[in-house]
């Protein structure tokens, strides 16, 4: 063996690996891109906390998103997802992305964010938590549903609009009326298990808690138990969707009973 150096060239050269190498398919089995906000704190965590196995690989790329949410500026996202799209694992195989705002979806339309993520990842498969959680409540068979929200009522009212829209009734919309992105990060997990006892009815099939900033994946099994009927969340309800893109189909427990359907 040669001592370490350089040769009469000037140029370092390392040792070859003499025992041979083999390539496999690399990590993840099933691979899923998550297109995050650049200020929400829930999504990644709760992505990684409900993986079921390492075979599901998570990829995650951000967007620029303000401070504030409100209709106006959630609008201003559109151009930013391609840019996102383009950053994840490019020239490496993804099985889907899952687009984790579910208020800029409603304000910008699902057709719209699918353009613009495709624009950079063409054909691959494409959920929002609004499309999963309707995809979900289709499952339930719930048409009659509760919905709650952290958000200020410019966007509410865009969330009843979409959802109304598309076949499903509201019997009751509750919301904790909250403006800034951080301080839903911060909203407490037992504060979004007492407003969801509250915010359940008689008449509703299912609980709907939208929005992606808020940690409901911690406490939906508990709800569950608590109003005796489906509850589901919008990351839970992403990931769901985004999984089943992916190609996984084996139920899981803890996080809602969503995650435990067996797909046929």
């Amino acid at each position: 063996m040669q001592a370490l150096g350089k040769d009469t060239n000037d140029q370092f050269r390392a040792e070859p690996v003499n025992a041979g190498y083999r390539l496999d398919s690399g990590p993840g089995r099933y691979r899923i891109g998550l297109l995050a906000l650049s200020n929400d704190l829930a999504t990644e965590r709760d992505f990684i906390n409900m993986r079921p196995t390492d075979e599901v690989a998570l990829f995650v790329s951000r967007i620029p998103n303000d401070e504030t949410c409100s209709v106006e500026k959630l609008s201003e996202m559109e151009p930013e997802l391609t840019r996102a799209a383009a950053l994840l694992i490019p020239g490496s195989r993804l099985d889907s992305i899952a687009y984790s705002c579910t208020s800029g979806t409603v304000v910008l339309g699902y057709d719209t964010v699918v353009q613009r993520v495709h624009e950079a990842r063409p054909q691959i498969p494409v959920s929002s938590p609004i499309t999963a959680a309707l995809a979900a409540l289709q499952r339930f068979d719930a048409r009659r549903i509760a919905v709650l929200t952290p958000y200020t009522d410019d966007v509410n009212a865009q969330v009843f609009d979409y959802v109304t829209a598309r076949g499903v009734e509201i019997s009751a919309f509750s919301s904790f009326h909250i403006s800034s992105n951080e301080e839903m990060a911060k909203l407490a997990p037992q504060s979004i298990y007492e407003a969801a006892i509250q915010a359940d009815r008689p008449d509703a099939d299912a609980l709907f808690i939208s929005c992606t900033a808020i940690r409901a994946v911690d406490v939906l099994d508990s709800i569950e138990q608590a109003i005796g009927k489906p509850v589901i969340s919008a990351n839970q309800t992403l990931f769901w969707q985004a999984l089943r893109q992916a190609g996984y189909t084996e139920p899981q427990h803890g996080f809602g009973s969503l995650l435990e359907l067996t797909e046929h």
